[in-house]
């Protein structure tokens, strides 16, 4: 459901005045000014506002707030359950009862001025497909993979295999140095592509020797969430690059476990959350409290892990290397592992579901 300029909804409790606008103005009263009573669109805080005011209507009918993503509201009713999610302007309604779904819609739209857009087809850009004869409910990026191809001239290019050749390395050293390098590289992919192309691996960054953060999350068999991204930390080891990398995990873990135990749903979510590592020394480091050389000069931020732990939150198992799931998010792999990834994290050809 789409809220009808949402931002107007919201009460202003600042003293705020605007000068009347050109063709709004009051004959014989020009010299006044207007007195904000709600917020508008420009406002700093105008989305803020917004907000405070969803959120004390939504409360009114008794629906509560997940603790651990404020945009996210929950409702119970015996075994009925309506999850309501805010996205800016954009109300996604989610539940088992059809009944109790259309009451909160209807519900919704005596507070608001309101768009019914029927069945989710797209969450924040990502399409939903269904396919209930197979009870198949799938997500797909293909939209935003046609806009980056397209950015890079690469529309009309032969499917490959791999996101990256393996082994191959890419530097701003590569890039052109004057305009007339410039003007001969402007058809070449790669040239347009700084910041949307990140080398992986220990230090194989030959910008800002920084390492690749990855991980996977999975419940019930299937893939909840997944991250690639670059650490901020320059680091020295291998090893010293796994401790800071389980440690983020270990705060996403934490976080993602608490936010599964406010929806209610998943029963076994209780229970610690396995991170699978495949470095000896971040598995030993987390279990023994004791300085070392390689390990002393660790920011005390990373070493939260070994709390965490303690409480009970999280446990650290030893993977192989070779059945590491996420090498594909670290760095270029081979087609082979590369396969091996996609078939782990549930990701399939749309020709392969429908």
């Amino acid at each position: 459901m789409d809220v009808k300029t949402a931002f107007l909804n919201g009460f202003v409790e600042e003293e705020i005045y605007m000068d009347q606008q050109e063709g709004f103005t009051v004959v014989g009263e020009e010299q006044k000014v207007c007195h904000f009573q709600r917020s508008i669109y420009g406002l700093k805080q105008a989305f803020q506002n917004w907000n405070i005011r969803f959120d004390e209507v939504i409360r009114g009918y008794d629906f509560v707030k997940n603790d651990f993503d404020p945009c996210v509201y929950k409702k119970v009713n015996r075994s009925s359950v309506v999850f309501v999610v805010l996205y800016v302007d954009d109300i996604l309604l989610i539940g088992n009862d059809i009944k109790m779904l259309g009451d909160t819609k209807a519900w919704l739209s005596t507070q608001f001025s309101m768009k019914d857009l029927g069945e989710a087809s797209y969450i924040i850009g990502i399409k939903i497909f269904r396919d209930r004869s197979k009870r198949i409910l799938g997500m797909t990026q293909n939209s935003y993979v046609e806009k980056v191809l397209k950015r890079f001239k690469m529309e009309h290019s032969k499917r490959g295999f791999l996101p990256m050749r393996h082994r191959v390395k890419l530097s701003k050293k590569q890039s052109p140095k004057t305009d007339e390098e410039l003007k001969r590289m402007l058809d070449i992919p790669y040239a347009s592509s700084e910041g949307s192309i990140y080398d992986a691996s220990f230090q194989s960054d030959d910008d800002d020797a920084k390492s690749q953060l990855g991980f996977v999350f999975t419940l019930n068999g299937g893939v909840v969430a997944r991250k690639s991204s670059k650490q901020d930390t320059t680091t020295d080891s291998t090893t010293e690059v796994e401790y800071i990398a389980t440690s983020e995990t270990a705060k996403e873990a934490v976080w993602m476990k608490n936010y599964i135990q406010e929806l209610g749903v998943v029963p076994s979510i209780a229970e610690l959350v396995v991170i699978f590592c495949d470095n000896n020394w971040a598995i030993v480091q987390e279990k023994e409290p004791r300085s070392h050389r390689r390990s002393k000069h660790i920011l005390r931020r990373y070493h939260l892990l070994k709390e965490m732990v303690g409480r009970g939150d999280v446990r650290m198992d030893r993977v192989s290397s070779t059945e590491n799931t996420i090498d594909s998010l670290t760095k270029p792999v081979s087609q082979i592992a590369h396969a091996q990834y996609l078939g782990k994290t549930g990701l399939r050809q749309m020709s392969d579901w429908l």
